[in-house]
């Protein structure tokens, strides 16, 4: 049986220490696999080789990667090509492990099994190795089998090497003892490189649960917050896809990698965590008088106190002229019925006044505080303003639903964003995360919040994802304050936007010129707020111009 010499085993420890480094580099899991595999090979100059993975329900062995030098067969990993192959059970049908099949005798116990010639061996049964020699024309004969396990002894894969070849002769040979002890060496380092790759793929995977666990609670609490919460991400990368596939222009520069993306992705996600920790009837608050209800429902309450009142004190006026000559029941009657009238008008102004809006006219506020100076009696007995100060503040709220307290307590959703997200560990590849999701309120002329940035104390993708939240906003349907905005009055407010400073004109142009607007539009926003655009009179773009 040949040996190696010394030259020959310094090579396959280079071998060993070059596929050393590849595993702790390499993130692509099949690759890796088919890197084992062939280094695998090359140490024994094998003919052929096969690697398996255990199913999921640890039930049986799967052919993962099978390659065959004479037979000139490549399965699996980078040939493009699927494995035909059936699957070795672990388990009989009875439940009792398998232990006639080498690669699960090997698994089970975690023993590799070196058999020199599998036609004169009787322990175990090659009847599936015949049938593939019979059918290929192909003659099988020494088998080195080596289970591979994570630190904690489960399995995570299987290595069979099959003919090995003498390097002079070209002769099948047994694998010996050395060849043996080198390939448990490799097995055992790419154990652990799987298991390295396994957990961080686990660690991927509870992040990203972590982050969809906050957004179903912003959901839970607003499904207008969680709708937004999937719409600004998607919106962000399309933007960003065309910004990166612009070649001309002040962002021609700009390119993504497949990380870059994820990380992008997992900003835009996360960019209203903050918003987790905003009073619910302050996010959602649909008119100005609500809070845990709609308050409107008291001040209803008092008008129908007012219009009582007025009605017994025409009762008791009829009771005190009486029936005779002088008495006028109609007048009465009548003044009656004016001062109703009057009230019922005041009382849809109200309601109306209720309702949040684009701006509230001077002379309404004025009104509102005129009609908040009636006195009505209360159920306590005493008399008091018609309307108290906090609803006068909020009855007389010049733009949307929301008072210069709430609004700040709203704005605070940033500063919860980013403290929250600060807080976290996050790996190199994701440590962006925080400054892209807290970047979509500044704006470019430094006139943002939480933090006044300028433009060029911002990332590209910050400034992607301002745009992507104000559109997503302004043409949002589902808001219980408001109706989603036609598409041309979104664009025409997001174009004086570009031009004041609030967004980067440079991302507008890349928004418009590559359609991402209407693409977005189409599938997401309701088909009645699609209207004629002709980008030619949005304001801040110029269509004859280059990106």
């Amino acid at each position: 049986m040949q040996e190696l010499n010394q030259s020959q085993i310094a090579e396959r420890l280079d071998q060993l220490t070059e596929l050393n480094v590849q595993l702790g580099s390499s993130h692509d899991t099949d690759a890796l696999l088919e890197r084992i595999l062939v280094v695998a090979k090359r140490m024994t100059n094998a003919d052929g080789g096969t690697l398996y993975r255990p199913s999921d329900d640890k039930r049986q062995l799967n052919f993962h990667i099978l390659i065959n030098d004479t037979l000139q067969i490549h399965q699996g990993g980078s040939s493009g090509q699927p494995v035909t192959a059936g699957s070795v059970p672990l388990y009989n049908d009875d439940g009792e492990k398998n232990l006639s099949a080498v690669a699960a005798y090997a698994a089970h116990f975690g023993l590799s099994v070196n058999i020199e010639d599998v036609y004169k061996a009787d322990v175990f049964n090659f009847s599936g190795m015949v049938k593939f020699d019979q059918l290929r024309n192909y003659h099988s004969q020494s088998f080195l089998t080596v289970p591979m396990s994570d630190h904690e002894g489960e399995l995570v894969g299987v290595l069979q090497l099959i003919n090995s070849k003498d390097t002079e002769s070209g002769e099948i040979r047994a694998f010996t003892q050395t060849d043996q002890r080198f390939i448990e060496a490799l097995a055992a380092q790419a154990a652990v490189a799987l298991t390295h790759q396994r957990l961080i793929a686990q660690l991927e995977e509870l992040l990203e649960a972590l982050v969809n666990l906050i957004n179903i609670g912003i959901d839970e609490k607003s499904p207008y917050t969680g709708r937004h919460c999937q719409f600004v991400p998607e919106l962000t990368m399309m933007l960003a896809e065309a910004v990166h596939n612009t070649e001309t222009g002040p962002l021609a520069d700009f390119q993504m990698n497949d990380a870059d993306r994820k990380e992008l992705w997992l900003a835009g996600l996360l960019h209203d965590c903050g918003k987790i920790t905003t009073p619910v009837h302050v996010v959602d608050k649909a008119t100005k008088l609500e809070t845990i209800f709609d308050r409107i429902a008291l001040v209803d309450t008092r008008f129908e106190v007012l219009l009582r009142d007025a009605e017994i004190a025409a009762l008791k006026r009829k009771l005190e002229v009486g029936t005779g000559a002088g008495a006028d029941h109609a007048a009465i009657d009548a003044e009656l019925a004016q001062q109703q009238a009057a009230l019922r008008e005041e009382r849809d102004f109200i309601r109306y006044a209720n309702v949040g809006g684009e701006g509230m006219q001077a002379a309404d506020q004025a009104r509102v505080r005129q009609i908040g100076q009636r006195r009505w009696t209360g159920p306590d007995g005493a008399e008091q303003a018609f309307l108290s100060d906090d609803e006068l503040t909020n009855l007389t709220i010049k733009f949307g639903t929301l008072t210069e307290p709430e609004r700040k307590e709203i704005n605070n959703h940033i500063s919860m964003t980013i403290k929250m997200l600060e807080a976290l560990p996050w790996p190199k590849h994701l440590k962006n995360v925080p400054e892209y999701a807290g970047g979509h309120h500044e704006r470019m002329d430094g006139k943002g919040y939480p933090r006044g940035l300028t433009k060029d104390q911002m990332s590209v993708q910050a400034r992607v994802m301002a745009i992507a939240d104000i559109f997503e906003a302004l043409t949002a349907r589902d808001r219980p304050y408001k109706k989603g905005k036609m598409l041309s009055e979104s664009l025409r407010i997001l174009g004086h936007f570009a031009l004041n400073g609030h967004i980067d004109p440079d991302l507008f142009d890349i928004f418009i010129r590559n359609k991402i607007y209407l693409e977005f539009a189409h599938k997401n926003m309701d088909e009645k707020q699609i209207d004629a655009i002709d980008e030619s009179q949005i304001p801040g773009y110029r269509a004859d111009q280059n990106t």
